[in-house]
């Protein structure tokens, strides 16, 4: 058994197989850091790394992560024990007036997978619930996600309240945007920090964000 199998068995999509390895992992006493981090956080990378270079695709990349999810599962209550520390906090949810999740929940499980504590607030959650759970949990960012045209404006209202609430409830998030209809030029125009075109470049965002120390 080797932290080298658990990684080979993400790129291969072996859910079954990667709960087994992460298993016999900690069983034998590997470092809980190093099973996250090499067999897990690395072998999504790399995956992330070949969706966005269009040599990999949607599914793959969703039994990628579920397949990390199914390690996570078991080293989670480890992390919690121990002085690894995580990147960050990401408040995640699809903006009001929209109930699609599909999308939100591959970049809630690229998230997880590169060690961010995840708050999902799942689908239409208004400006005051991102901005409560952002409050309580002390998080750096808020991701929001939309697939319908009609969310466009939604999330412009959200992304000014969370900018007011950093002006004036001693809030201090970044705020990236997501999803079909939304492009770079309008997360420029509606004040957003990041627009994210796929789930691995909203993880390199984010880790983007804490790096320089928001």
């Amino acid at each position: 058994m080797s932290v080298q199998e658990i990684y080979d068995a993400v790129m291969e999509y072996e859910e079954e197989d990667v709960a087994e390895l992460v298993q016999a992992e900690v069983d034998a006493g590997t470092d809980v850091e190093k099973i996250l981090n090499e067999g897990l956080i690395n072998a999504l990378d790399v995956i992330g790394e070949k969706f966005s270079a269009g040599t990999l695709f949607v599914p793959e990349m969703l039994m990628a992560a579920e397949a990390v999810q199914a390690g996570l599962e078991i080293i989670r209550p480890l992390l919690v024990d121990t002085d690894i520390k995580s990147p960050g906090t990401v408040i995640l949810g699809t903006v009001k007036g929209d109930l699609h999740d599909i999308g939100k929940n591959l970049v809630g499980m690229m998230f997880e997978g590169a060690g961010f504590k995840l708050i999902d607030l799942g689908t239409d959650v208004d400006p005051e619930q991102f901005i409560t759970a952002a409050q309580e949990n002390d998080a750096q960012i808020i991701a929001l996600s939309g697939l319908l045209t009609t969310s466009m404006p939604e999330m412009e209202k959200t992304v000014a309240a969370i900018r007011k609430a950093n002006e004036t409830r001693n809030l201090n998030v970044k705020t990236m945007v997501g999803g079909p209809p939304v492009n770079a030029e309008f997360a420029t125009k509606i004040g957003a920090d990041g627009y994210s075109v796929d789930a691995p470049t909203a993880v390199d965002d984010a880790r983007a964000f804490i790096v320089a120390g928001i």
